[in-house]
Parts: C-alpha cells; sequence; structure tokens
C-alpha cells in the first residue's frame, strides 16, 4: 500500500509552512491544503511546479506505487 497523493505532498513540506510552499508555486494556501487532504487533485501544470519545487519527478510524487506488495 503506498501513500496517497496529499501524505506526499504533506511529507514533501516537513517543516516548511504551506503558505511558504503555496507562494513558492503560484498557488493559494487553501489550493495545497485540499491537495495535502485529498480534497482536490491538482491540474497538470501545478503538478509540474510542486514536482520542481520539492525535487523530485512528477511520477514519483503522483503516480509512483509501491511495488513492492507480495
Amino acid at each position: 500500500m503506498g501513500n496517497t497523493i496529499g501524505q506526499k505532498l504533506s511529507d514533501c513540506r516537513g517543516d516548511r509552512s504551506q503558505k511558504e510552499v503555496a507562494e513558492a508555486v503560484g498557488i493559494s494556501v487553501s489550493a495545497l491544503s485540499m491537495y495535502e487532504q485529498d480534497q482536490r487533485i491538482p491540474r497538470d501544470e501545478i503538478k509540474v511546479r510542486l514536482a520542481n519545487y520539492y525535487h523530485q519527478t512528477i511520477g514519483d510524487l503522483f503516480f509512483a506505487n509501491d511495488n513492492h506488495e507480495s
């Protein structure tokens, strides 16, 4: 079982505030909050910005699953 997109985004944010990340990627704090709570999925343009900001690939951040299941 892999993490949800929201969990991955929250984990990547770490100690940074939602405001800091939202301003850096050009979205509202409420939008970031909804993404982290799995209430909304970011559109592709925002996925790219978030992946770049967190130094992750889009695939790892938004599409990769835990493939180590038995």
